[in-house]
């Protein structure tokens, strides 16, 4: 526990290259399979893109966070006029004196720290990425020979075999989810982006991608997803019916998504136990913020899918699933 708090500032960007990496070797694996005739791509060269395409995707994704944060800022005192006039709206339904508390405590909270303490995490986001980067990149120069030093471990050669694969099935499982979840992701936010620009909402793009990583939290993600967007909408727009709009159009989306698209792209989900979601959002929000939060989820199915293909630790992934059975019995054949 010591160690995850005080080592959190290389543990993180650690966390998020593993999960990019996990993402992006499967797309290595396929570009080296495609040939042109006799010319196939090298595997050093498909690494090397991949890696690009990493680093540009983070740089546009710090680039619109910049913008947003700048936007922030200069529409903070606005936000907080509109917000402390509803409140008191609200409260006035309430009676005199609880109008006047809710007021003082609205009052007390410093929201110009909170947006300055945002913008100047913004340091932090730069320097992570480059710790990403670097991760990812020395993660494919040792991925070429991992698979010897796997074989390695084991003296006997049928066991050595048997590691291979289970090692295989492990990491086309974690590569399947990872993949379903972020398209999911991509998909849902650039849905929600299009349905917030209709409704001219503010900053649609900081909640787009707001939305992209609280789908990796099932269930509490989409909740907390649909109510951001609906609570800037109560502060910016005047009118209630599109404020109810907004919040019902994003909650028809969230609940397709949840229930129509992602189990028909994933198959049978590898679903967690409800507790155990909750246990882990608590630990490692504890332990990492927000961020921690974020990568809870994606790290207890990783650990649910290792539990599951490890004889000695099924009883473990039993007790993390929903419902007894953490994978299909295709997958967990192998």
């Amino acid at each position: 526990m010591v160690v995850l708090v005080q080592g959190r500032y290389f543990l993180i960007p650690l966390a998020i290259a593993v999960l990019l990496f996990s993402l992006t070797s499967a797309a290595v694996d396929r570009l080296t399979r495609l040939r042109l005739g006799p010319i196939a791509l090298p595997n050093w060269l498909a690494s090397l893109i991949s890696i690009l395409l990493v680093l540009a995707a983070m740089l546009v994704v710090l680039r619109i966070l910049a913008d947003q944060i700048e936007a922030v800022i200069d529409a903070g005192p606005l936000y907080i006029e509109r917000g402390q006039q509803l409140v008191a709206t609200m409260a006035a339904w309430l009676g005199d004196d609880a109008a006047a508390g809710i007021r003082q405590a609205f009052e007390a909270v410093d929201f110009g720290a909170y947006i300055r303490a945002f913008a100047g995490s913004a340091g932090y986001a730069l320097s992570a990425a480059v710790l990403i980067v670097l991760y990812i990149g020395f993660l494919f120069a040792e991925r070429a020979r991992f698979h010897e030093k796997l074989a390695r471990l084991q003296p006997d050669p049928a066991r050595a075999d048997n590691l291979l694969r289970m090692f295989r099935s492990i990491t086309r499982s974690v590569h399947r989810y990872i993949l379903v979840k972020s398209a999911v992701s991509v998909i849902t936010g650039l849905v929600v982006y299009l349905v917030m620009r209709a409704f001219g909402l503010q900053f649609a793009e900081t909640w787009a991608l707001l939305t992209m990583l609280l789908n990796f939290i099932p269930n509490i993600g989409s909740i907390i997803a649909t109510a951001i967007p609906t609570l800037v909408a109560l502060v910016q727009f005047e009118s209630w019916t599109l404020v109810v709009l907004l919040f019902a159009t994003i909650g028809l989306i969230q609940f397709a998504v949840g229930n129509i698209l992602e189990p028909n792209l994933m198959g049978r989900s590898l679903n967690l136990s409800p507790f155990v979601i909750i246990l882990s959002l608590t630990f490692w929000g504890a332990v990492w913020g927000i961020i921690g939060m974020f990568l809870a989820v994606p790290i207890m199915v990783m650990l649910l899918i290792v539990c599951a293909h490890v004889p000695s630790l099924h009883p473990v992934a039993v007790l993390l699933s929903r419902d007894g059975v953490p994978l299909p019995d295709e997958e967990h054949k192998g």
